[in-house]
């Protein structure tokens, strides 16, 4: 274990604290079945939160501890930007994550991916429509009919 494997999961802890900070505020300003998602994926990042606590203090390391608070890009004001700011809080742990995937250790490697996998299927749960089965490739323009074979052979 490198100091920097140490440092890369504290930079993953510190955002699982932001996180947590702020599913804790979205669970308690929304309802039904989207606050059952926010309580799951309050959850999923307290476990993880867990997990990168025991790593760091395996291997020696001291734990980032939280803020006290910690500021949002924005307040939502309704379910709709509530869950626009649950898939940035997604995107922004995933990023994190994504440094740890460069640590020396397999097993971190391996944990960082499976994370950044679980946090953007939890981004894309978050979003009002399905996204494209391949995301950044131009629709394809509707084809045009293709002449039937009599107008071919009648010189249509």
């Amino acid at each position: 274990m490198t100091a920097g494997d140490v440092e890369k999961l504290r930079k993953a802890l510190a955002a699982e604290h932001a996180v947590l900070f702020a599913y804790g505020l979205l669970g308690a300003r929304t309802s039904g079945s989207l606050r059952e998602r926010m309580s799951a994926a309050f959850d999923a990042h307290r476990a993880r939160r867990d997990q990168l606590r025991g790593f760091i203090t395996t291997r020696g390391g001291r734990p980032a501890e939280p803020d006290a608070s910690y500021a949002l890009p924005f307040f939502p004001s309704n379910a709709t930007q509530a869950a626009k700011l649950a898939v940035h809080l997604e995107t922004g742990v995933t990023a994190a994550y994504l440094e740890l995937a460069a640590a020396q250790d397999e097993s971190l490697r391996r944990y960082a991916a499976l994370a950044m996998q679980e946090a953007v299927t939890r981004a894309y749960s978050f979003r009002p429509a399905q996204p494209s089965a391949f995301p950044g490739m131009p629709v394809a323009a509707a084809a045009s009919p293709s002449p039937s074979p009599s107008a071919v052979q009648d010189g249509e």
